[in-house]
């Protein structure tokens, strides 16, 4: 499974994100997220791992998950645009990031380098982890993922919706 941290005050002001808690209503949305199973840590046949920011750890544990803090589940690195409104690039930035997959003129990461991170943490995961993981992350990696595991085009990134709180669950079959 994979669940999209709640809502935080950038994702609701279209800002690139810093490492910030969810907001009241993200946190109020999380707790009465219907559908969310209970998962019981003690199963041997089970991971929680979790972005290492403060926003996916709260998100879990507002499940009550305890996860295991991921460095590959970090948010996509905006570089020098973290913090600032997507309103205040210029055209040609919120172009360039909107529809070249290798775009990383911000000094970050690209859409490109990104898939590529995700892709390898997914082989680890399909070799060494247990029957079921739940992983707590940001919109962008489950975007990520999802390109992944559907082989889709690196430009259909940004067409994919990953609402806050979203749950996302993938099966392993021999991939």
């Amino acid at each position: 499974d994979l669940i999209s941290h709640g809502v935080t005050d950038a994702l609701r002001a279209a800002r690139f994100p810093v490492d910030e808690p969810l907001t009241e209503a993200g946190r109020a949305g999380v707790v009465d997220q219907a559908g969310i199973p209970t998962y019981d840590p003690s199963r041997p046949d089970m991971w929680m791992i979790a972005g290492p920011e403060r926003r996916t750890m709260e998100t879990a544990h507002l499940l009550g998950l305890d996860p295991m803090p991921e460095p590959r589940l970090r948010d996509l690195d905006a570089g020098d645009w973290v913090g600032r409104e997507m309103a205040d690039l210029s055209p040609a930035e919120a172009h360039g990031w909107l529809t070249d997959p290798g775009y990383c003129d911000h000094g970050g990461e690209s859409v490109l380098e990104l898939l590529d991170r995700v892709r390898d943490l997914m082989r680890e995961l399909a070799t060494d982890a247990p029957a079921r993981i739940v992983a707590v992350t940001h919109p962008a990696v489950i975007r990520a993922v999802l390109v992944v595991v559907l082989q889709a085009s690196p430009s259909s990134f940004w067409r994919i919706d990953v609402p806050p709180g979203g749950r996302t669950r993938l099966h392993h079959r021999g991939l």
